[in-house]
């Protein structure tokens, strides 16, 4: 079957190994010197090594390839412990595949193998015991459209004409307390869910067409410090990178406590 996988240039490739320690899924190895794709099946092609060369001798390329098998690569994983298995199941919550880590989490539970929870479903007690009362304070809302989720937003609305789009994790504005005047003022505003949602295909179509025919000004991302929230970064650079549009971004990360990282 043809899929996106990686690519190894050798001219390029010193041997360093730095995308070895990069590929959870065990595909890479050093033979003779030089990085080598062991087995097809246990690439994913979604390139978490390429940013670990500092070489750029790794591209994603779409050929003929084994599929893809997360059952295989889970039994690759899983005998290098914990942390390499967090490792991977955060890998494919970051690039929206959460059929794949579905798959990891059956296989998981068929092996009676337990982890640490992953952070962003962990519960946590954030009442602060020190919190005083204070008069409600009545602040202006600075939404400027709606609809304002992705799902439901149309790409020729006349609002995203010349844009500052502001795209959000939907789960951010709820912890940040000051969201609306700290990051909103002025901006057209976008959420979803880069975990939940099952549309994220859909998402990067969608934010391909209103960068192709709404001339965005800019684009500022406010998302969780959780892994798999990260995935709304992903969505937006494929969807730029699929409208050929070079539109400065702003990245924002939310503590889980409410604070700017």
């Amino acid at each position: 079957m043809k899929r996106d996988i990686i690519r190894i240039n050798e001219e390029k490739c010193t041997g360093c190994g730095s995308c070895v320690t990069g590929c959870p899924e065990g595909a890479l190895q050093i033979i003779e010197g030089k990085a080598r794709i062991v087995s097809d099946l246990f690439c994913d092609g979604l390139g978490a090594c390429i940013g670990e060369c500092p070489e750029g001798a790794i591209e994603v390329e779409t050929r003929e390839a084994e599929p893809y098998d997360e059952y295989k690569v889970m039994e690759n994983v899983a005998k290098a412990g914990p942390d390499v298995i967090k490792a991977h199941l955060q890998h494919l919550h970051k690039h929206g595949q959460e059929g794949l880590a579905d798959k990891a989490f059956d296989f998981l539970r068929q092996n009676n193998i337990t982890i640490q929870s992953c952070p962003g479903s962990m519960t946590l007690d954030l009442r602060r015991s020190d919190k005083q009362t204070h008069e409600p304070v009545m602040l202006a809302s600075e939404l400027g459209n709606w609809p304002i989720q992705l799902q439901l937003l149309t790409p020729n609305a006349p609002y995203l004409k010349n844009a500052d789009l502001l795209l959000a994790a939907d789960c951010a504005p709820f912890v940040y307390s000051n969201f609306h005047q700290r990051f909103l003022t002025g901006k057209i505003l976008i959420i979803f869910c880069p975990k939940l949602d099952t549309t994220l295909k859909e998402y990067v179509d969608k934010l391909t067409e209103i960068f192709q025919k709404q001339d965005i000004k800019s684009i500022s991302i406010v998302h969780m410090e959780v892994p798999c929230c990260s995935g709304i970064e992903t969505v937006v650079q494929r969807a730029l990178e699929k409208a050929q549009k070079n539109i400065l971004v702003k990245d924002y990360t939310i503590s889980i406590r409410g604070e700017i990282i």
